[in-house]
């Protein structure tokens, strides 16, 4: 409508929860507002995957880039060679930089499916371009200068690691992020850096770096840790970490994860995570109780489709209502209904023998350990198709499957197939 002003997009973050800390809250909703900024946000590739904590960083991103702003998404080949003391109580592991460039260039398909990088819309860089051929000696007088030692331990991160041991490889990681600031400002015109709270020491620097250079207003913008109501870390399993890609963690255990939140936390977690209108957030959520959770199925939906996709989205939601279906309700289901469902082949002829449940809920996963199994199992929370199992003697064999599979379950809610060949 004529003579609306048009919302800004620093009031949209702000009210699905992104916004933590700003440099000038002022300053930077006026640039936003007025002007196409491009801004940044950094990955350090530790390992082959992003996990779910990287989520609100890519979302972040995601509706920045949908009002109209240019994102750099900045893969961290070079700082990686020396490991980030943030948040940390000991130096990381230094890895390979054959390694750390195989895993930059797996996070580069993954941040794809937030990002539009056609015709120049988002860039993905790596700051090794410019970080490994550097000149010590003349990075030192050029950029060294500006950091004042005092300052910088004054920082909750260095604070921390005061205590434990900070060695001299990690306090230049400050610097060299700054620096990146500093190099994306020159070369690209970024103004903007943002990151995790974790991380406001950090994108500070860079920003008082690019202001004593070069004269230059930048601005720094951090979100706040995503937490779980029940105190679980956010994106722990009893797997381990809830990562990207799906040959870590598959569709379906994913789906799950999102199915299964508490219900306190789905409200934000639909904010963050999806693109979901706000007026429609408030809507799913305004009911209790059971009701509550076909807003868990609509968010995990939404999140399974951005991570992997449509078609595996559905997938997965459909092996969810199959799995519950024939455990919960006495009916069979047929293993193209299950197909979602993490799974393995037991040959037929070590069915007949038959397998102790104990041993097959650990080959299945479902449970770490043979003790974390028998306590399962002792507990009453172990189910064998439509058997709850009590026994830790319990022997498992071929009369066991229905449709040529055998379906475990741990829990109420986490599911594992045995298909018999």
């Amino acid at each position: 409508m004529r003579g609306v002003p048009r919302r800004s997009v620093f009031d949209t973050l702000k009210q699905r929860g992104f916004v933590s800390q700003c440099s000038n809250e002022e300053g930077l909703r006026k640039l936003l507002d007025t002007e196409k900024v491009t801004f940044y946000i950094g990955f350090d590739p530790t390992a082959e995957s992003l996990h779910v904590g990287h989520l609100q960083q890519l979302m972040f991103m995601a509706h920045l880039q949908r009002a109209g702003h240019r994102p750099i998404a900045l893969v961290g080949g070079g700082t990686t060679r020396i490991g980030d003391p943030t948040g940390r109580t000991e130096s990381r592991k230094i890895l390979p930089v054959e390694t750390i460039a195989a895993n930059a260039e797996l996070f580069r398909g993954q941040i794809a499916r937030f990002l539009d990088f056609t015709e120049g819309r988002a860039l993905m860089l790596d700051n090794a371009e410019w970080l490994a051929p550097l000149n010590y000696i003349e990075f030192l007088r050029d950029i060294g200068k500006h950091f004042s030692v005092n300052r910088m331990l004054s920082f909750e991160t260095y604070k921390m690691r005061l205590e434990t041991g900070l060695s001299f490889i990690e306090f230049n990681y400050q610097i060299l992020q700054s620096y990146d600031y500093l190099v994306l400002y020159r070369t690209h015109g970024c103004r903007l850096q943002m990151g995790g709270d974790d991380q406001w020491g950090n994108i500070v620097a860079g920003m008082d770096l690019i202001r004593r250079v070069e004269g230059v207003e930048a601005f720094a913008l951090t979100s706040p840790l995503v937490t779980r109501s029940d105190g679980k870390k956010m994106g722990k399993t009893e797997q381990g970490a809830l990562f990207l890609d799906p040959a870590m963690t598959g569709p379906y255990e994913f789906y799950q994860y999102w199915v299964n939140v508490p219900d306190a936390d789905v409200e934000q977690f639909l904010f963050r995570f999806t693109f979901l209108p706000v007026p429609e957030i408030r809507d799913l959520c305004a009911v209790k109780d059971q009701r509550i959770n076909d807003a868990k199925r609509r968010l995990a939906m939404e999140i399974t489709t951005l991570v992997h996709g449509e078609p595996a989205a559905r997938g997965a939601a459909e092996a969810s209502r199959a799995a519950f279906s024939a455990s919960d309700e006495g009916t069979a289901a047929g293993p193209g209904a299950l197909s979602g469902v993490p799974s393995i082949e037991v040959p037929r002829e070590e069915l007949v023998k038959g397998i102790g449940v104990v041993d097959l809920f650990v080959r299945s996963t479902l449970c770490a350990t043979k003790s974390d199994a028998r306590r399962l199992v002792s507990q009453g929370g172990a189910s064998v198709g439509r058997k709850n199992v009590t026994d830790i003697e319990t022997v498992v064999t071929e009369s066991d499957a229905e449709n040529g599979v055998i379906l475990l379950r741990a829990g109420k809610k986490r599911y594992f197939r045995i298909i018999v060949t």
